[in-house]
């Protein structure tokens, strides 16, 4: 397993990513999705561990069109509030866009044949979104935020999806995440699996409210999830 630095090609211009390459060079690919802190270590090692398991694993950086290489650390609290700053700017549409050309970059890769997408928090919503607007093979959200408004977009997924809701969620109460499962459950391709009493992030590890326990069974359901549908 390696990774190193890749250039992505949209009809926009040329931004970055990290791609982790698995040992055997060849497998399925999969999209790593950024929450608000940029392509961090957090990201980077969820890109490492899935190219442990086989997978082409490509974190694109979706805040270029603000700022390219941004690198956030959410234990520090100036980097807590730039990253606020910049998911207020960010432009989800564009940011599907992006995530449509690593989708592309990684299907372009010797060895790499389906494709999926992962997410987290910001990166959460995007996993749905991208399930709506892509053609990715399968995506997985965890916590995603605002997804309850995009309800309309539900219709379009026709991949299999699965989302991890963190039942106490700071940033997703309760109805919100009710308003999902009820707007959800009649799209037989989507997956829904709600973590008892855990907060946002559960599964950011070394992060304030990581739950190992918790994050090992949604991570196992994401791993099975992911080689039922990119095999």
């Amino acid at each position: 397993m390696s990774g190193k630095e890749v250039s992505i090609n949209t009809a926009d211009g040329v931004f970055g990513g990290y791609l982790a390459v698995p040992a055997a060079a060849s497998g399925g690919g999969i999209v790593v999705i950024q929450e608000i802190f940029g392509v961090n270590r957090f990201v980077r090692a969820v890109a490492d561990g899935y190219a442990a398991r086989g997978y082409f694993a490509l974190a694109p950086d979706l805040f270029w069109r603000i700022e390219p290489g941004i690198v956030l650390d959410d234990r520090v609290e100036a980097d807590l509030n730039r990253a606020f700053e910049l998911f207020g700017k960010f432009d989800v549409g564009l940011g599907v866009k992006d995530i449509q050309a690593a989708i592309n970059h990684l299907r372009g890769t010797e060895g790499c044949n389906k494709v999926g997408a992962v997410g987290y928090c910001l990166g959460g919503l995007l996993a749905y979104l991208t399930a709506a607007r892509t053609d990715v093979d399968a995506s997985v959200g965890y916590y995603g935020v605002n997804i309850q408004q995009m309800l309309g977009e539900a219709k379009n997924i026709r991949k299999p999806l699965m989302l991890h809701i963190a039942e106490k969620d700071r940033f997703v109460p309760s109805a919100a995440q009710k308003q999902m499962i009820d707007g959800l459950k009649d799209n037989s391709h989507v997956t829904i699996h709600t973590c008892p009493e855990m907060d946002h992030a559960f599964a950011r590890a070394g992060g304030e409210h990581y739950d190992p326990a918790s994050a090992e069974l949604a991570n196992s359901r994401t791993a099975t999830f992911f080689r039922q549908h990119l095999s």
